[in-house]
C-alpha cells in the first residue's frame, strides 16, 4: 500500500524535567505567588538537580522559578493539585512577533512531555476567548494546523521561512496549539511510554489547562473552545468530557489554585466522530456525492462497496456493546480496509477529491507543505526559540502512534455519547466539513449530527438548510443547519457544509473559515446575510 494512504488523515488517520526536592541542593525555602494562589515549590533558590545524564540548574527570580536545561532557559510552573505535572515555559518571537507568545512543555512525571505553542489574539486579547487547536492522525502534530491552515503564519520557501497569515484564527481568539499524545510532533517520552487511546489524553490536557490558566489567569475568565480536525473528532469529545466532569466536581466556593475552565463549545472540522454512521456514508459520497469517483451510482463497483456496510456496522455495534479491544479492533481493521480501499486506489488526493496526488512529487500526505514544515521545525534556531531540545527530531505525523491507536480500535467507540450531557447543559457544538473531503466526508458528518442524542435532536432534525454568506466578500461559502439559536445566536448544535473545500478547510477557504470561527465564538448566526451584518462590522476588525 502506498504510504500516502497509510494515514487515515492529516489530522485523522485516515513538559519538563520535574525536580523532586530531595534531588536539589537546598539553599533557601520559599513560595511562588501567582494571582490565583500560592504554590509551594522547590526549596532551592539556586541549585543543581542531578538528572543522571545531565545537570539541570534551577533558581528563583522575581518570585518565579527557572531552570536551565540542555542550554535552554525555562520558567517552571508547578501546581499543588497536580503533583505529577509541571509546565516549562519560554517566550519565542517567531511566526508573528507582533503578538505575545509562549511555548514549551507540559511535563508528566519525569518521562512524558507534551509540547505547546500559544499566541495571543491580534485584537483585544484581554477580552478574546481562548481556543485550543488539535490536529488528529492519530499521530499528527498540531503544528501542521498552525503552519499550514490557521495559525498566525504560513510555511513558505520550502521550509526556509514563514509568511504572515491575514486569516489566522488568532484574529479574535487567544490560540493554543498542543502536540498530543506523547511522541507526536515535538512531544516525546523518555522511558518508552506510549499512549494508544483517546481517553488517556483527556486527563493530561485537563492538567495542562489548569497549570496554564493558573500561571496566566488573564486568559481564564473568557470562554474556552476546543477545536479539532479529523481524528480530533475523537480526541476533542474525550478531552471536553474530562473538563466538563472535573468542572462539575468543583465545590461551590473557589478552591485556591484551581480554575474552573469555562468550557463553551466543541468545534469539529471534518472530524471522525461516529464511525457507525460515517463509515456507512462512504459509498454514498464516492458514488453520488459532488465529486464521485464512479460514473454509475447503480453500477457493480458501487454495489460492491455498499455491500460492505452491513458487516462494518455490525462489527462497530459489537464494539459499542462490549467496549472491548477484542471487538473494536476487528471493526477498525475491516471497515478501514474495505471502505477506504477505493479512496486509496483512486489516484486522487484523499483529502481533496478535486485534485490528483502523486506521492513522489506531492509527498506522502499529498501536500508538499508537510515536508516544508518538517524542514522549518527541525532548524536548530527554531527549536531553541521554542524551547525544544536541539537533539529532538520533528515529524509531521508519527506512524507508530497511528498504528498503536488502530490496534486498540480507538476510533470505533461511541464518541458522541461523551457529549450528550454537556450539550444538554449548555456546551455548544459546531461541526463543519469541506464538501471535497473523501476521508471524513460532509454527508456522514451531517448525518451523525442529525442523530446526536441531545435535547436539540428534534429541532435539528427538522432544521432547514440555509445559505451562509461571508461578511467580508459577500460570497456564498456554504450552508448551515442549526438548533438552539432562537434567532439571536449561532446555535447550540450547528452543522456547516463548506463549499469548494477539502479536509483542511482553513487552507482551502481561509476567509470563509475565519468568518465561521469568528461568528461562532462571538455567537453570531452564520445565517445572517452580509447586509444584516453591516451593523456589527466593527468587532470583526479586518477579516
Amino acid at each position: 500500500m502506498k504510504k500516502v494512504f497509510s494515514l487515515l488523515s492529516l489530522a485523522l488517520l485516515p513538559a519538563v524535567l520535574a525536580a523532586p526536592a530531595d534531588e536539589a541542593q537546598v539553599v533557601l525555602g520559599g513560595n511562588v505567588h501567582f494571582q490565583s494562589g500560592v504554590f509551594p515549590v522547590q526549596d532551592a533558590v539556586e541549585g543543581i538537580i542531578d538528572k543522571g545524564k545531565e545537570k539541570v540548574h534551577q533558581w528563583f527570580e522575581d518570585r518565579k522559578q527557572f531552570i536551565e536545561q540542555h542550554g535552554l532557559t525555562y520558567e517552571l510552573v508547578q501546581h499543588p493539585h497536580f503533583s505529577d505535572y509541571k509546565l516549562r515555559i519560554t517566550e519565542p518571537k517567531l511566526c508573528d512577533p507582533s503578538v505575545k507568545q509562549y511555548s514549551g512543555y507540559l511535563d508528566i512525571t519525569d518521562d512524558k512531555h507534551l509540547f505547546f505553542w500559544f499566541f495571543e489574539s491580534r485584537t483585544s486579547p484581554e477580552d478574546a476567548p481562548l481556543v485550543m487547536w488539535l490536529n488528529g492522525g492519530p499521530g499528527c502534530s498540531s503544528s501542521t494546523g498552525l503552519l499550514f491552515e490557521l495559525g498566525p503564519c504560513s510555511i513558505s520557501g520550502e521550509g526556509a521561512n514563514t509568511t504572515h497569515n491575514p486569516y489566522s484564527w488568532n484574529a479574535h481568539a487567544n490560540m493554543i496549539f498542543l502536540d498530543q499524545p506523547i511522541n507526536v510532533g515535538y512531544s516525546y517520552s523518555e522511558d518508552g511510554s506510549t499512549v494508544n487511546t483517546s481517553p488517556v489524553a483527556g486527563k493530561d490536557v485537563y492538567a495542562f489547562m489548569e497549570l496554564f490558566l493558573s500561571r496566566f489567569p488573564e486568559y481564564s475568565t473568557q470562554p474556552f473552545h476546543i477545536a479539532a480536525e479529523s481524528y480530533g473528532g475523537t480526541y476533542a469529545p474525550n478531552i471536553a468530557n474530562v473538563i466538563y466532569t472535573e468542572n462539575k466536581q468543583l465545590p461551590p466556593l473557589p478552591v485556591p489554585g484551581l480554575v474552573k475552565i469555562n468550557l463553551a463549545s466543541v468545534i469539529l472540522g471534518n472530524g471522525m466522530t461516529d464511525n457507525y454512521i460515517q463509515m456507512a456514508s462512504i459509498p454514498d459520497y464516492l458514488c453520488e456525492g459532488p465529486y464521485p469517483i464512479y460514473d454509475d451510482p447503480n453500477g457493480a463497483q458501487c454495489a460492491a462497496l455498499k455491500s460492505k456496510v452491513p458487516t462494518c456496522q455490525r462489527l462497530i455495534k459489537a464494539c459499542h456493546d462490549f467496549n472491548s479491544r477484542l471487538t473494536c479492533v476487528p471493526a477498525a481493521l475491516y471497515c478501514n480496509s474495505q471502505l477506504y480501499g477505493p479512496i486509496q486506489q483512486s489516484g486522487l488526493n484523499p483529502y481533496d477529491a478535486r485534485v490528483k496526488c502523486d506521492p513522489q512529487e506531492d509527498g506522502p500526505l499529498c501536500y508538499r507543505q508537510m515536508g516544508w514544515i518538517e524542514t522549518y521545525l527541525n532548524d536548530p534556531e527554531v527549536k531553541a526559540a521554542l524551547g525544544v531540545n536541539p537533539q529532538r527530531n520533528f515529524e509531521s505525523c508519527n506512524m507508530a502512534v497511528n498504528q498503536a491507536f488502530m490496534l486498540q480500535g480507538d476510533s470505533m467507540h461511541n464518541t458522541p455519547l461523551l457529549m450528550t450531557e454537556m450539550i444538554n447543559d449548555g456546551v455548544r457544538l459546531l461541526v463543519y466539513a469541506g464538501n471535497a473531503d473523501m476521508m471524513c466526508n460532509y454527508i456522514g458528518n451531517e448525518r451523525w449530527v442529525e442523530q446526536l442524542d441531545s435535547i436539540f435532536l428534534d429541532e435539528f432534525s427538522t432544521a432547514e438548510t440555509e445559505q451562509w454568506v461571508t461578511m467580508r466578500s459577500g460570497k456564498v461559502a456554504g450552508t448551515v443547519r442549526s438548533a438552539g439559536a432562537r434567532g439571536s445566536g449561532a446555535g447550540n448544535v450547528t452543522f456547516v457544509t463548506v463549499h469548494d473545500a477539502g479536509h483542511m478547510v482553513p487552507y482551502d477557504q481561509p476567509e470563509a473559515a475565519l468568518d465561521m470561527i469568528t461568528r461562532w465564538i462571538m455567537d453570531i448566526p452564520l445565517t445572517l446575510d452580509f447586509m444584516e451584518l453591516a451593523a456589527p462590522v466593527v468587532p470583526f476588525g479586518g477579516i
